[in-house]
């Protein structure tokens, strides 16, 4: 996983202090999940990418056997942008999981698609999702997504 030596803050335009947001990607195609991890890091934000819903969970704490690890984990990811369409476990599979969690419920959850199917916009929007945003993602896209996040959490 990104290790980034600890809790980072970022003077703002406005002279405040922001703590360093730290992202888990998740996709399955490696060339999406590296676009998305140099956009979030263009950013300023600390990246963690899993290649698919099972090792998100694991990292996140929720995989069969990784319990112990649930609270220090959740604690330092502020946001899960997820593909909707992967093997195994899809990405509103995954959403599902997260917020059907006690503990991971309050973390914020992007979905991502090629593909604008309203049904599935509106499902996953239904289901508990921050945003859901098109593929492929541009700058322009995570500097909406940190505003709405920041929105947010204050």
């Amino acid at each position: 996983m990104d290790g980034g030596g600890g809790s980072r803050e970022n003077v703002t335009a406005g002279g405040a202090y922001t703590e360093e947001l730290h992202v888990l990607a998740v996709d399955d195609s490696l060339v999406d999940r590296k676009l998305v991890e140099r956009l979030l890091k263009n950013s300023s934000c600390k990246v963690t990418t899993a290649e698919n819903g099972l090792r998100a969970l694991e990292y996140l704490g929720l995989g069969d056997e990784k319990r112990t690890s649930l609270e220090d984990n959740v604690s330092k990811v502020n946001l899960i942008i997820t593909d909707y369409c992967m093997p195994g476990m899809t990405g509103y599979e995954l959403l599902k999981k997260i917020k059907e969690s006690s503990i991971l419920k309050e973390i914020p959850v992007v979905i991502m698609s090629s593909e604008n199917i309203p049904t599935r916009i509106n499902k996953c929007l239904e289901e508990g999702a921050q945003m859901f945003m098109l593929k492929p993602l541009k700058q322009s896209d995570v500097v909406k997504l940190r505003c709405n996040l920041m929105n947010c959490r204050s």
